[in-house]
């Protein structure tokens, strides 16, 4: 499976829009009348998904960074939500990396795929964001981190995953012993 690596500037969206099947030279789709239909979407740092991860009440979070341009992306999520979906207990958080002019767009593809939970749109610059979730994270979509019950971090990879890979993290992170209360 093809990747894209998340630069900022025109020249990397087009870049970026190659990795992830649309022609080459050719320039991203205007965007269209705001669409509000969908699930909510929150502007969201590093810091802010973060602290998301560390909050109490999930035996396991995962985090998927993802565009509604990108191919790969758009591929793996429904076996990523069916996964999700028979792990009652643990967390998904979905973090588009669309512009913010795209944001129609990414509400359309989640509420196509029948998402109806708040997802985040990255916010801030494009290297910190990556920087701070993960250090050797090249900037590829999708990307997705498994943190256990305590925030620690036990998987990470950058491209799609399939159902296998999406269950593997998962346990891994599941038979991680959760932190007393309070110790968070």
């Amino acid at each position: 499976m093809r990747s894209v690596r998340v630069l900022p500037g025109a020249a990397a969206l087009a870049l970026a829009l190659a990795g992830c099947g649309a022609r080459p030279g050719a320039a991203p789709r205007a965007a269209a009348a705001p669409d509000t239909a969908g699930p909510p979407i929150v502007r969201a740092t590093a810091d802010r998904v973060l602290a998301r991860v560390a909050a109490p009440g999930a035996r396991a979070t995962l985090v998927n960074v993802w565009a509604s341009w990108c191919g790969p992306c758009r591929a793996e999520m429904p076996a990523l939500l069916r996964v999700m979906r028979r792990h009652s207990d643990a967390r998904l958080l979905l973090v588009s990396a669309d512009f913010d002019a795209q944001e129609g767009a990414a509400r359309h593809v989640l509420r196509d795929l029948g998402v109806t939970d708040t997802t985040f749109l990255k916010a801030g610059g494009d290297q910190a964001f990556i920087d701070a979730l993960a250090p050797e994270w090249s900037g590829a979509l999708p990307a997705t981190l498994v943190y256990d019950a305590r925030g620690t971090r036990v998987a990470f990879w950058e491209g799609a995953g399939d159902s296998a890979r999406f269950e593997d993290a998962l346990a891994r992170a599941e038979r991680t012993p959760t932190a007393p209360e309070g110790t968070r």
